[in-house]
């Protein structure tokens, strides 16, 4: 295995934090995993866990859907008493005092698809910002969250990206390539694979292989 991302939920949650530091330290230090990355919503991320488990993880992922504190609470991403943005400011620094990767995912809505995040992303500076649709599971009579009112076109997503095309680490994924959203892996493990729906072209299309170990990322941290 080349790759292990830790999403949720909310990873940070078990044990206080402490759990997915040590699956971090061990897919790291004992497996010798090339790249291990975990995607939060950043409201739990303290300096004492990056003291503790951030030389060996390579990327952390902040959801990040708008800019504006009342765009957020109506998407759900107001942290109760805590600011959202706060904590994503927070979490970026303490990426850059530590060495961690930092990468931004974006769902684009029905709330946020006319907003312009230009100047706000390039300040953050990630190295990479992941757009993405709604769909899949969240939509549709077997749907297992009721999303149907976040639904964008697929017209409304790309003028989103027109807008923001001059972000060179913009990363978009359309319906089509979302459906390998949450299967980011080495794609030669065949045995697990084959069982999984994992399409190996699609993974390569969907810009699934990049750099994502930081120690060959050249970033000025």
């Amino acid at each position: 295995m080349k790759k292990i991302n830790f999403s949720g939920g909310e990873p940070f949650i078990v044990k206080k934090r402490t759990f997915v530091g040590e699956l971090v330290k061990l897919c790291k230090q004992t497996l010798g995993v090339e790249s291990v990355s975990i995607v939060s919503n950043g409201s739990l991320v303290s300096e004492r866990w990056f003291e503790q488990y951030g030389e060996f993880l390579d990327i952390l992922a902040v959801s990040c859907d708008s800019f504006d504190a009342d765009t957020n609470e109506k998407i759900g991403r107001q942290q109760g008493q805590k600011s959202h943005l706060i904590s994503l400011r927070s979490v970026r620094r303490l990426c850059a005092d530590y060495k961690v990767a930092f990468k931004l995912n974006t769902v684009v809505n029905t709330h946020n698809k006319d907003e312009n995040m230009v100047e706000e992303i390039m300040q953050l500076n990630p190295c990479r910002w992941k757009c993405l649709l709604i769909d899949g599971e969240n939509t549709g009579p077997d749907a297992l969250r009721r999303a149907e009112s976040f639904v964008i076109t697929n017209a409304e997503f790309d003028e989103f990206l027109r807008r923001h095309k001059d972000v060179e680490y913009l990363v978009p994924e359309s319906n089509e390539k979302r459906l390998y959203n949450l299967f980011e892996t080495n794609p030669r493990v065949e045995n697990v694979l084959n069982f999984s729906g994992f399409d190996e072209k699609m993974f390569f299309k969907r810009g699934g292989k990049y750099v994502w170990s930081k120690a060959d990322m050249q970033l000025d941290w």
